[in-house]
């Protein structure tokens, strides 16, 4: 994969600022501040799949590859990730927030995720042996 440059990197933020504000727009505009449990969740939902990444064994010569672990990262991340989906949607249901603003919520929230993830991609490092 080739370096990201500078232009990735203002890409990515730009993004990033549109995801926040959405989910900022969501709260400010029905005067709810509930969407902003979305960030928390998709800001923390890359930690697990981070931890246990450096949990594992890398080494290719013992039997133990640390597969559950990696898996156990990914379910965690994964149900990080639903969980940002689906509190908007349960918070418009019970009728707390609106349903705009739940939309606004999900749409920020995923963008916000999905630069965190695009930014681990782009400025990973390569491991030498």
């Amino acid at each position: 994969m080739p370096a990201a440059g500078l232009k990735t990197i203002i890409a990515l933020s730009f993004v990033l600022a549109l995801g926040f504000l959405l989910v900022i727009l969501s709260c400010a505009l029905y005067s709810k501040y509930h969407p902003l449990l979305v960030v928390a969740t998709y800001v923390l939902a890359p930690v697990p799949n981070w931890i246990c990444s450096h949990c594992a064994n890398p080494d290719d010569f013992v039997e133990s590859s640390g597969a559950a672990i990696l898996d156990l990262g990914r379910f965690c991340t994964g149900f990080l990730v639903v969980m940002g989906i689906a509190l908007p949607i349960v918070l418009a249901h019970s009728g707390v927030i609106a349903t705009a603003a739940a939309a606004m919520s999900i749409v920020g929230g995923l963008l916000i995720y999905g630069t965190i993830v695009s930014f681990g991609k782009f400025f990973q490092e390569e491991q030498e042996f």
